[in-house]
């Protein structure tokens, strides 16, 4: 392999998990810059929250496709992405594609790169649920990716375990640990330094017991969301001295049955979205979880956070294998069950498991430094 040139991955992110997970392998490669130089592409996908994240690590897209429209379809962003993404292949012609995880943009920009012959570097690869319909289509879209994949980051072993399953080569497959956890690192310790902004925002806190909950997956729009409600609804009753805070996803699908069924409660602060590193300060804050968020499944664990999961199934079990996460569904009772023997717990009986030798099993906040030595030793340059 040729090094006399550094190596020109496209690095393609649409929407703020990507952001936030990418982050930290592009600084690490922006760290390397006679080994590897980064082409930035954001398709848009989540425009706004998208440049809030980047903003935030310092990181400026070398190429925006600005493909977000108002009320697109799967198919229409679909469609857009291939074409948008197949010109800048051609344009830029990069030594690989990184991708991260399983939004539409990462499913498109894949198969793309498939019809170019171009390698496809997957982060955050091999996390399966076996049901393309949960979560959906983000199982759909992560199975695309690794079909057509080079390089399979896997965050664990047993995402890698499901890729050998399937029958990936094994010089395919690295644990590599989960760049999620570079990026909470990095943001909790700033944040932390910071505490008397985001203190001074939330004055209701003070002291007392907080909640935090999140809620944004298609799966749940209609009764399962309003069961959430309905939950969230009894326990801000029974525990009038603990505060829920809710950041409330814009999507009207989420904010319509939020809204009416939360408003009325003083407890109940629902709240606009919160931007990465305040949402960082919420979780380091919280005592408890509820979420039906991928990501936070990974980032809780690892701030030393019960959480409990509003979904029947999960494409990331380690969390609840090691007793740190509950899957609890939307289960009006079962959720109102769960989060009161939660909160009934003593802090210090709550934080025993995370003061004990507790072990992240998403990662050491090395990944993006294990994947770009990864890519350097495997990808040939054009």
């Amino acid at each position: 392999m040729t090094t006399s040139s550094p190596l020109r991955p496209l690095i393609v992110l649409g929407t703020r998990p990507e952001a936030i997970k990418l982050a930290p392998l592009i600084r690490h490669c922006l760290e390397r810059p006679t080994e590897i130089a980064p082409i930035v592409c954001s398709t848009g996908q989540h425009r706004e929250m998208l440049a809030q994240v980047l903003g935030y690590f310092e990181i400026t897209p070398d190429i925006d496709l600005q493909l977000m429209q108002p009320g697109q379809t799967l198919t229409s962003l679909s469609a857009a992405c291939l074409t948008a993404v197949d010109q800048t292949i051609r344009q830029q012609r990069p030594d690989c594609l990184v991708v991260q995880g399983d939004t539409t943009t990462v499913m498109a920009s894949s198969m793309v790169a498939f019809y170019h012959r171009l390698p496809v570097v997957h982060v955050e690869a091999g996390l399966r649920t076996g049901d393309l319909m949960a979560p959906w289509p983000e199982e759909f879209n992560r199975r695309v990716a690794g079909i057509v994949a080079t390089l399979h980051c896997a965050p664990t072993e047993g995402a890698a375990a499901c890729l050998r399953a399937e029958g990936v080569a094994e010089d395919s497959v690295r644990v590599t640990g989960n760049t999620v956890i570079d990026a909470l690192l990095w943001t909790a310790e700033r944040e932390r330094a910071a505490t008397q902004r985001w203190a001074a925002k939330y004055p209701f806190l003070e002291n007392a017991s907080m909640v935090l909950v999140t809620g944004h997956r298609r799966e749940n729009f209609g009764s399962g969301l309003q069961n959430i409600c309905d939950a969230l609804g009894q326990l801000a009753t029974d525990f009038p001295d603990t505060h829920f805070v809710y950041p409330v996803h814009l999507n009207p699908n989420v904010q319509g049955p939020v809204r009416e069924r939360l408003s009325q409660f003083d407890n109940v602060h629902l709240v606009p979205p919160a931007d990465y590193p305040e949402f960082v300060w919420l979780m380091d804050r919280s005592r408890l979880i509820l979420t039906d968020s991928g990501g936070v499944q990974e980032e809780a664990p690892s701030l030393g956070k019960p959480v409990l999961v509003t979904r029947e199934k999960t494409e990331r079990p380690e969390a609840v294998e090691a007793g740190l996460a509950e899957l609890v569904g939307t289960d009006r009772r079962r959720i109102v069950d769960s989060v009161t023997r939660q909160l009934s717990k003593t802090p210090q009986t709550a934080d025993a498991r995370h003061t004990q030798g507790f072990e992240n099993p998403y990662g050491d906040g090395q990944a993006s430094k294990r994947i770009t030595d990864w890519m350097l030793e495997a990808i040939e340059r054009r």
